[in-house]
C-alpha cells in the first residue's frame, strides 16, 4: 500500500519557500533546503512533526543556511551534492546522478544539474509525482548561471523536461511574476503564456503562491524550455538549442 507523501510548503526570508516532507507510512520527515531555520522549526511545531533528513539542492546560504541549527536541535541526516559537499554544513551523505534517497517508504531519485550551481542536484519523487528543483527551474524562469556554462544549464533543463509531464515542480523562489513579464517581451505571441502571466497577476495580488508549477505548464511558457523556437520566431537562425537558451538567458539578465 502506497500511503505517499505530504508536503508542507510555507515563505521564508524575502522570497524562498521552504518545504517539509512527510512520508506518511514511516512518519519520517525531511526539509529539502534549510532557508531559514527558525521558520522551519515553526512548520514543524505547527505540524507536529520531528525532523528526520535534510535534503540540500546547492551550497547557497538560503538553501543551506539552516543545516547546523537544525541538526544540533534534532540529529538529522543531512544529504546532499557529492559536486559541493564540502560547502554543505554538516553534510552526512554525498549523492549525485542515479542515486537513491530513501525517506521511509518514499524514493527519490536524484538528478545532477549543474549550471545555477557547478554541483547542483534535484530530487524526482516518481512515486508522488513531484520533484524538488531548487534553483535549477522556476515557474516561467530558470536560476542565474553562477558557476556553470550555458551548455551545462541547457542539459539540466533538458533532463528536467524529460519527467513525466504531470510533475510538480517544487522551485525555491516566488520569482513568477517577474518571470512572467521579461517572458512575455520574447514570446510574447504566445497564448498558453498571455493566460499564465493573467493567472498568476491575479494569483499574487490575492497573496497566494505559484508555486508548485507543472512540468506541462513549463512546457507550454516557460521561454527558457521554448528557447529553440523563440531563438528562430526572434530571426535568430542556425543556434545549436543550448546557444538558443544562452541567447535567452542573456536578455533575461539584461531585463
Amino acid at each position: 500500500l502506497q500511503m505517499g507523501m505530504i508536503i508542507r510548503q510555507f515563505p521564508c526570508l524575502k522570497d524562498n519557500y521552504g518545504f517539509l516532507v512527510r512520508d506518511e507510512a514511516s512518519g519520517a520527515v525531511a526539509a529539502v533546503d534549510t532557508p531559514d531555520a527558525l521558520a522551519i522549526e515553526r512548520a514543524l511545531a505547527e505540524q507536529g512533526w520531528r525532523l528526520t533528513h535534510i535534503l540540500n539542492t546547492h551550497w547557497h546560504p538560503d538553501h543551506a543556511g539552516g543545516n547546523l541549527a537544525l541538526k544540533e536541535r534534532w540529529g538529522c541526516r543531512i544529504i546532499g551534492p557529492a559536486g559541493e559537499a564540502a560547502r554543505i554544513p554538516g553534510i552526512d551523505e554525498e549523492v549525485s546522478e542515479g542515486a537513491r534517497v530513501q525517506l521511509g517508504d518514499s524514493s527519490a531519485r536524484v538528478i545532477d544539474t549543474p549550471g545555477h550551481t557547478l554541483g547542483h542536484i534535484v530530487f524526482h519523487f516518481a512515486g508522488d509525482a513531484c520533484a524538488f528543483v531548487g534553483d535549477t527551474i522556476f515557474a516561467m524562469g530558470c536560476g542565474r548561471l553562477f558557476e556553470g556554462t550555458p551548455a551545462q544549464m541547457w542539459a539540466s533543463l533538458s533532463k528536467i523536461a524529460a519527467l513525466p509531464p504531470e510533475t510538480r515542480l517544487y522551485c525555491a523562489h516566488e520569482y513568477t511574476q517577474a518571470n512572467a513579464r521579461f517572458a512575455l517581451s520574447v514570446d510574447g505571441g504566445n497564448a498558453a503564456l498571455r493566460r499564465r502571466a493573467a493567472a498568476v497577476k491575479a494569483m499574487r495580488s490575492r497573496g497566494e503562491p505559484t508555486v508548485p508549477t507543472t512540468l506541462m505548464e513549463e512546457l507550454e511558457s516557460n521561454p527558457f524550455l521554448r528557447a529553440p523556437g523563440i531563438a528562430r520566431a526572434l530571426g535568430l537562425g542556425g543556434l545549436a538549442d543550448f546557444e538558443a537558451f544562452a541567447e535567452i538567458r542573456k536578455r533575461k539578465d539584461a531585463f
